[in-house]
C-alpha cells in the first residue's frame, strides 16, 4: 500500500471494509477505548493503532479474518487460550466465520496496559 492509499484515521479506515466486517472492528475500538480510555488512537503501518507511551494494540481488518496485535509476550501469556486461532510472533487471526472473543480481547488490552504502565 503506497501513502496515498492509507487512511487518515481510525474511521476512513474502517469505512473501507464490508459492514459485517465494520461491526467486528467497531466493537473491537470500542472494548480499547473502554479498557484504555486515555490511549490514543492512529494510523500506524497503515492499521489502526493504540498508544500509550507506546503501542498498546492494533489491529487490522482482512477478508476473512482480523488481524489483532498485542506483543508477543502477550500472546505467550494468553498461549492456552489462543489455541484455536492462528498466531504468529507478534499477531492473532480471528477468523469473521467463528464469534470473535471479544471477552479475551478485553482481556489482553488490559494485560498490555497493565504491562506499558509498569514500564
Amino acid at each position: 500500500m503506497d501513502k496515498k492509499n492509507i487512511p487518515e484515521n481510525i474511521d476512513a479506515y474502517i469505512a473501507e471494509f464490508p459492514l459485517e466486517i465494520q461491526s467486528v472492528m467497531n466493537e473491537v475500538r470500542k472494548i480499547i477505548r473502554e479498557v484504555a480510555p486515555e490511549a490514543i488512537e492512529g494510523i500506524s503501518w497503515a492499521m489502526p493503532t493504540f498508544k500509550i507511551k507506546k503501542i498498546l494494540v492494533q489491529f487490522a481488518g482482512f477478508k476473512n479474518h482480523l488481524g489483532f496485535y498485542p506483543y508477543p509476550e502477550t500472546i505467550e501469556h494468553f498461549r492456552d487460550e489462543l489455541t484455536s486461532y492462528h498466531t504468529s510472533k507478534g499477531g492473532i487471526q480471528f477468523p469473521y466465520n467463528k464469534p470473535i472473543p471479544f471477552d479475551l480481547i478485553k482481556r489482553i488490552v488490559s494485560y498490555n496496559q497493565d504491562k506499558l504502565m509498569e514500564k
